[in-house]
């Protein structure tokens, strides 16, 4: 892809909040990457980084309220997709941008057929009759290796097997040649060799239709059999993209956060030791002229301070300074992303541990 053709999507410094009861809470922010026709973009990232409602915002599908982009840029083809009114956005979605769901039963209307919904999505978009709409819907259904496809558009989709529904939520968003297509993790519902056939499938469409793909996943081994590049995500931010070379081979940052977060832990803990025997040493003279068993209730007393500090720490007020405290640089990057969820307990036992050592020592 020559570097000076203009890309076919720009996202610039998107940021996304949610409205709560304690106030917005961003769940994307500065946001960027391009696209250019032809490629396909794998953005990758824990469960909920924050992928799925950047696909929505750039379809005009974020549920608002709660959801809304407060700030930034979606260029389409050199137009704001965030300054589009419904209506042209309506007129946008099916036929220029689709997207592909996780789930294709909740996608699929129930009470109609197959058929119906394919030929309403063809008439709405195209200038077809009813009969031409109807040939589309035929030729769609059999490009995505639907056996029988005429006596399939009278199946509704309870008949249907996941697999087969998920080609069919294919067929229609192809079914008007868009220039970009969005699909949110589309295999997560399927069983693994269902999902090796729909990502050939959507390779092999790709490669046909030319189209741009973001394909959403934390599957990274679809994505290293399917993508040109790599965007991944963490926290709501971007914090690295590059070819799928690059990323899953020289990778700076994602492949080491565990690593990076248990690197803080011991950090914290070696912090709260060093405070306790700074202490200690501050009050030798006391401490050596007291009994035993005062210094016991010394050591417990100190102790239970340094656990109720911890606690603070992960989950209190004290948490912004000592991020602050323990920001990146001590690892080798400036990011600064808060403590994850799953690190919480990890900490806590740890103090627990310490403590309990300080406790029978």
């Amino acid at each position: 892809m020559p570097p000076s053709e203009p890309a076919l999507l720009s996202v610039r410094d998107l940021k996304i909040t949610f409205d709560t009861e304690q106030g917005p809470v961003a769940a994307v922010e500065n946001l960027s990457f391009d696209l250019r026709a032809g490629e396909v973009l794998g953005l990758v990232g824990e469960s909920g980084c924050g992928k799925s409602v950047t696909a929505l915002s750039i379809m005009g599908l974020l549920p608002n309220p709660p959801g809304r982009v407060s700030d930034g840029e979606i260029l389409f083809q050199g137009a704001d997709l965030l300054k589009k009114s419904r209506r042209e956005m309506r007129r946008t979605r099916g036929k220029l941008i689709s997207m592909i769901f996780q789930e294709p039963l909740t996608s699929l209307n129930p009470v109609f057929t197959i058929g119906d919904q394919l030929v309403e999505t063809v008439k709405w978009h195209e200038a077809m009759g009813t009969a031409a709409a109807r040939r589309r819907a035929v030729e769609m259904l059999d490009k995505v290796g639907i056996p029988s496809p005429a006596a399939r558009l009278d199946d509704y989709p309870h008949q249907l097997s996941g697999g087969m529904r998920q080609r069919v939520m294919i067929a229609m968003a192809l079914a008007c040649t868009p220039a970009l297509l969005v699909a949110d993790e589309p295999t997560t519902a399927l069983d693994v060799t269902i999902q090796a056939q729909i990502l050939d499938l959507l390779g092999a469409l790709q490669q046909e239709f030319k189209m741009a793909v973001i394909l959403i996943t934390h599957d990274l081994g679809v994505v290293a059999q399917f993508v040109d590049k790599v965007a991944v995500m963490y926290a709501g931010r971007l914090v690295e993209t590059g070819s799928v070379t690059d990323v899953f081979e020289r990778p700076t940052l994602w492949a080491n956060e565990l690593s990076l977060w248990i690197g803080g832990t011991v950090y914290l803990m070696a912090m709260l030791y060093a405070t306790q025997q700074r202490s200690h040493i501050a009050i030798t003279m006391l401490y050596d002229a007291v009994p035993r068993s005062v210094q016991r209730v010394f050591d417990t007393v100190s102790t239970l301070l340094i656990c109720a500090f911890a606690f603070a720490v992960v989950w209190g007020g004290y948490g912004e300074a000592m991020q602050k405290l323990l920001r990146w640089e001590t690892f080798g990057t400036a990011w600064d992303p808060p403590i994850p969820a799953v690190m919480k307990p990890l900490i806590l036992l740890i103090v627990v541990l310490v403590a309990l050592q300080s406790l029978v020592n």
